[in-house]
């Protein structure tokens, strides 16, 4: 059996774990783009504490290189996040509100469960400013993983 040609469509299974994996790459994209948000408002004095400084796991990994395993874990876990948000009914995902909510369901999910297992004593302190920038930057996650731009017609 000759292969597809690209003017035929892929399988259905296929097209959709496409998707699936674009919205990994959305999702870790998003990530990054938190990250810069995040040491903006760390330099502004606006968020405390860095994930860099958390307590817990991350006493396992050399000191030199927390840094980067942070980051690496937050971008896994953007594009972890980015592959489910990209599994939801299509129907759900294509709503220009998906993605921000998605975003802060995300937050909250973490400031709930991950952050404490971490060590973060931002899910301790109330603190509504900090609080603000993070629901701001996991807004951006959620707007660059819905991608609000208009998709070509075939």
């Amino acid at each position: 059996m000759p292969p597809p040609s690209s003017a035929e469509p892929a399988p259905p299974e296929q097209g959709r774990l496409r998707e699936i994996a674009h919205g990994g790459l959305r999702g870790a994209i998003a990530a990054m783009a938190m990250t810069g948000m995040r040491a903006f408002t760390v330099d502004l004095g606006i968020v405390e504490q860095t994930p860099q400084r958390a307590r817990g796991l991350i006493r396992k990994v050399p000191r030199r290189r927390r840094r980067a395993a942070i980051e690496l874990a937050h971008w896994g876990y953007g594009a972890a996040g980015g592959a489910v948000f990209a599994a939801l009914p299509e129907g759900l995902r294509r709503r220009a509100w998906a993605g921000p909510i998605y975003g802060i369901a995300t937050w909250l999910g973490f400031e709930a469960a991950l952050a404490p297992a971490l060590g973060l004593s931002q899910a301790a302190k109330p603190r509504p400013l900090e609080r603000t920038a993070l629901a701001a930057d996991h807004l951006l996650y959620g707007f660059v993983l819905s991608e609000t731009r208009r998709r070509p017609q075939a």
